[in-house]
């Protein structure tokens, strides 16, 4: 069996600075568990769409009910695969973990989007897969575990980007060199 979620947030922010804290993201205060993000691929298309592949490292957790001797390692490689358009000012993300597949995979799609009625607003969809192959009765418990796990981390997630997009909003308001060029 598949667990599914899904949810809707609006950032209080323009599409142009919701997609640049998205690059921005890490390091942040809520963010602890991301140790690396490396860049893979980067170019712009024929139709003038970034497209954006990117190796994340990630430290999770094991649940304490989960056997001891299964998994060595709680790191996992995440592949985040993304396209931006900034003509029609959407933004795609796929994420999805490369290592313990057999045991739980999440594969994650955002959508952001300029909100249609305000274009101040940024409108961001998540959806999210969380699947296990793992079998001996304790599939719907990992996948469960996974949701649960997702829910909470999908909040950190908006308070970091938040918190990245309080700092451009201030950076901004101040006159400052802008905020490309502090990094």
């Amino acid at each position: 069996m598949v667990k599914f979620y899904q949810h809707g947030f609006t950032y209080d922010y323009p599409w142009q600075n919701v997609t640049l804290a998205f690059w921005l993201r890490y390091p942040n205060p809520f963010a602890s568990h991301v140790l690396t993000v490396d860049v893979l691929d980067r170019y712009v298309d024929e139709h003038g769409v970034l497209r954006s592949t990117r190796l994340v490292l990630k430290k999770g957790k094991v649940p304490k009910w989960f056997p001891d001797k299964l998994v060595k390692n709680s790191e996992a490689f995440v592949i985040e695969e993304s396209e931006v358009d900034p003509k029609t000012k959407t933004m795609i993300t796929r994420t999805k973990n490369l290592n313990h597949v057999r045991i739980m995979q999440i594969e994650e799609t955002q959508i952001f989007k300029q909100n249609d009625q305000n274009p101040e607003l940024t409108s961001c969809k998540t959806e999210a897969r969380i699947i296990s192959r793992f079998g001996w009765g304790m599939t719907s418990k990992i996948e469960g575990f996974g949701k649960s796990s997702f829910i909470a981390n999908t909040t950190k997630a908006r308070k970091g980007m938040q918190h990245i997009l309080q700092m451009i909003r201030e950076k901004q308001a101040g006159n400052r060199v802008p905020f490309l060029a502090s990094i």
